[in-house]
């Protein structure tokens, strides 16, 4: 017979995997890319996700202002899966990820 202890133990163990599950399928940086095309994902970047408010770094001025252009659209098909989104931040930075970065002081 399994102790209490592990019991809980186990039941803990599985309620947490089975949140990571769930957050890992709503998260506001898989909602987000897939409501972008291919050629809209080269050029940015999920920064942050805080407060409902979903931070994406782009890389150039051009984009920047292509994609507030598109902001409210995007904002309506974010809140169709995740209520919690209230805005999106765009900002020019780095969008090269640490992978490509690796790729590129190795050549």
């Amino acid at each position: 017979m399994e102790s209490i202890k592990d019991t809980i133990n186990n039941v803990i163990k599985d309620l947490q995997e089975q949140r990571k599950k769930a957050s890992d399928k709503n998260s506001p940086e898989k909602i987000f890319k897939k409501n972008l095309s291919k050629k809209e994902l080269a050029h940015v970047k999920f920064n942050y996700f805080r407060k409902g408010v979903l931070g994406v770094k782009v890389d150039s001025s051009s984009w920047l202002y292509y994609l507030s252009l598109q902001k409210e659209a995007f904002l309506d098909k974010l809140r169709g899966n995740l209520k919690e989104i209230k805005d999106i931040h765009f900002s020019i930075g780095d969008v090269v990820s640490q992978n490509e970065k690796n790729k590129s002081k190795t050549r």
